[in-house]
């Protein structure tokens, strides 16, 4: 379900600058054909006590929520009538920095939940494509937007953040997910 913007031009960059300068930003580590690879794209993981959330053979532990993203939590969650226990967030720094095809389907995400993401700063093309049919869907996340993907897309779909040399500014995508604890 795309929302579109739920978030003004002004909160966004409010929200934009608190998170750059206020995460505790890391770049990522990843395990590609058995070898370590560190990305240009960083990642933090806030969550609940007792959250822990494992991908790419990493286990992160939960930070605890700063103010803000409580903020931009409580407003996700009166859109989507869920409650998030965590939030993984990526920042994107221009558009050479993208995410290949996945499906979010770790062992600790509740089965057929909501993931809720939020954009933040330049609109990006974000791609579905089907697992059985390779049909292939794309939107355009707007700058203060809102994505929910629920039920079983993860089980059918594969989704993805193209890269494009057209982009050149940062964009901090923020998926609040539900846990199992």
């Amino acid at each position: 379900i795309y929302y579109g913007p739920i978030f003004s031009l002004e909160q966004s960059s409010l929200f934009f600058d608190d998170l750059l300068n206020k995460i505790e930003w890391k770049n990522e580590e990843i395990i590609m054909f058995g070898k370590e690879i560190i990305s240009k794209r960083k990642v933090a993981f806030y969550a609940d006590d007792e959250v822990d959330y494992t991908y790419s053979n990493k286990t992160k532990k939960g930070l605890s929520w700063t103010a803000p993203l409580l903020k931009i939590k409580s407003v996700v969650e009166n859109y989507t009538h869920v409650n998030y226990n965590g939030c993984l967030l990526n920042l994107y720094h221009d558009g050479n920095e993208a995410m290949g095809w996945h499906s979010d389907n770790e062992k600790e995400i509740l089965p057929n939940s909501s993931i809720a993401s939020v954009s933040i700063g330049i609109e990006r093309k974000f791609s579905f494509k089907n697992k059985l049919s390779k049909e292939t869907i794309a939107v355009q996340l707007e700058n203060g937007s809102l994505l929910e993907m629920k039920g079983t897309i993860q089980k059918n779909w594969l989704h993805a953040l193209p890269k494009s040399k057209k982009i050149t500014q940062p964009r901090i995508n923020l998926t609040f997910r539900q846990f199992l604890k």
